[in-house]
């Protein structure tokens, strides 16, 4: 009796196994960025990133200190790293033809903030990016003092002071400065 089951729970593996293997290879599930994802893909995706958030992400506190100098500087960071994809101050509103062709399309930080979440979440985002997003990976090309500069000011975007919010206000993400055949700008 215990060797049917087991060999009907084998059976039914290898057919279910096969059976995705076969609709990978068919084309059927779209791989074009302006496709919606399934509903499995889409949980997959979610319940993977939100495990590996519980897991992974630093729970400490951030050890780049609340300042207006560190908050200018992770304006800054945003500016060159992360507005032609998550928008200005003016939030939705002004999203680049970067961000409209992505999919999943990003959040516009200014109005789908990310100020309720744990710095480490964002520090974990930024360093290591989301899998089937379209968000990178900074860890190469950022300090973790930058990842954490960043974090800080995604975390207080909200409530800046006012010179520090003067500067968040200038921030264009839109068009980007292009260099032209000659190399000037």
């Amino acid at each position: 009796m215990l060797k049917g089951v087991v060999s009907g729970v084998a059976l039914t593996l290898a057919v279910a196994l096969i059976g995705a293997y076969s609709l990978v290879r068919s084309g059927l599930i779209p791989a074009n960025a302006d496709a919606k994802p399934g509903r499995l893909e889409t949980w997959m995706a979610r319940t993977s990133l939100r495990a590996t958030l519980r897991r992974d992400a630093p729970k400490g506190q951030n050890p780049v200190a609340l300042t207006e100098q560190n908050l200018l500087n992770g304006i800054d960071l945003f500016a060159q790293n992360c507005a032609v994809c998550h928008g200005s101050a003016k939030g939705a509103a002004s999203s680049s033809p970067i961000a409209k062709g992505l999919y999943q399309e990003p959040p516009q930080l200014a109005t789908d903030g990310v100020e309720d979440d744990p710095e480490g979440v964002s520090f974990w985002k930024i360093k290591h990016g989301i899998r089937l997003t379209g968000m990178p990976s900074f860890g190469d090309s950022l300090s973790d003092r930058q990842i954490w500069t960043l974090a800080l000011f995604l975390k207080h975007m909200d409530k800046l002071p006012p010179e520090v919010q003067q500067t968040w206000q200038n921030v264009q993400n839109w068009p980007v400065t292009s260099v032209n055949q000659t190399g000037q700008k």
